[in-house]
Protein backbone atom coordinates (compact mmCIF):
# COMPACT_ATOMS: atom_id res chain seq x y z
CA UNK A 1 0.00 0.00 0.00
CA UNK A 2 0.91 3.60 -0.28
CA UNK A 3 1.55 6.17 1.92
CA UNK A 4 -1.75 8.24 1.32
CA UNK A 5 -3.62 4.79 1.95
CA UNK A 6 -1.89 3.45 5.21
CA UNK A 7 -2.77 7.28 6.29
CA UNK A 8 -6.62 7.00 5.27
CA UNK A 9 -6.61 3.41 7.30
CA UNK A 10 -5.34 5.10 10.25
CA UNK A 11 -7.42 7.66 10.43
CA UNK A 12 -10.23 4.90 10.22
CA UNK A 13 -9.18 3.59 12.74
CA UNK A 14 -8.46 6.31 14.78
CA UNK A 15 -12.32 7.50 14.21
CA UNK A 16 -13.47 3.98 14.59
CA UNK A 17 -11.66 3.81 18.37
CA UNK A 18 -13.14 7.43 18.69
CA UNK A 19 -17.00 6.19 18.16
CA UNK A 20 -16.60 3.44 20.26
CA UNK A 21 -15.67 5.44 23.33
CA UNK A 22 -18.21 7.55 22.35
CA UNK A 23 -21.32 4.79 22.33
CA UNK A 24 -19.57 3.47 26.04
CA UNK A 25 -20.10 7.20 26.97
CA UNK A 26 -23.67 7.40 25.81
CA UNK A 27 -24.79 4.15 27.57
CA UNK A 28 -23.49 5.57 30.47
CA UNK A 29 -25.60 8.87 30.34
CA UNK A 30 -28.50 7.32 29.08
CA UNK A 31 -28.43 4.71 32.26
CA UNK A 32 -27.72 8.18 34.66
CA UNK A 33 -30.35 9.63 32.82
CA UNK A 34 -32.86 6.88 33.31
CA UNK A 35 -31.82 6.89 37.42
CA UNK A 36 -32.89 10.98 37.54
CA UNK A 37 -35.93 10.16 35.91
CA UNK A 38 -37.22 7.59 38.77
CA UNK A 39 -35.75 9.41 41.40
CA UNK A 40 -37.82 12.87 39.68
CA UNK A 41 -40.93 10.47 39.52
CA UNK A 42 -40.53 9.11 42.98
CA UNK A 43 -40.52 12.53 44.11
CA UNK A 44 -43.58 13.79 42.57
CA UNK A 45 -45.63 11.06 43.95
CA UNK A 46 -43.51 11.98 47.50
CA UNK A 47 -44.96 15.54 46.78
CA UNK A 48 -48.47 13.89 46.12
CA UNK A 49 -48.69 12.18 49.48
CA UNK A 50 -47.62 15.52 51.40
CA UNK A 51 -50.28 17.60 49.68
CA UNK A 52 -52.85 14.80 51.04
CA UNK A 53 -51.77 14.78 54.50
CA UNK A 54 -51.45 18.90 54.02
CA UNK A 55 -55.76 18.54 53.06
CA UNK A 56 -56.19 16.10 55.99
CA UNK A 57 -54.32 19.12 58.31
CA UNK A 58 -56.52 21.55 56.90
CA UNK A 59 -59.55 19.33 57.51
CA UNK A 60 -59.04 18.76 61.04
CA UNK A 61 -58.15 22.66 62.52
CA UNK A 62 -61.00 23.47 60.41
CA UNK A 63 -63.02 21.12 62.44
CA UNK A 64 -61.03 22.20 65.50
CA UNK A 65 -61.63 26.11 64.89
CA UNK A 66 -65.69 24.85 64.56
CA UNK A 67 -65.64 23.46 68.14
CA UNK A 68 -63.70 26.00 69.79
CA UNK A 69 -65.75 28.85 67.90
CA UNK A 70 -62.25 30.73 66.44
CA UNK A 71 -64.06 31.28 63.24
CA UNK A 72 -66.49 33.61 61.95
CA UNK A 73 -68.86 30.85 60.22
Amino acid sequence: MSEPENMVIEMLRRLHADMQELRADMGDVKVRISAIEGMLGQQTIQLGALNGRMDRFDERLSRVERRLELTDA
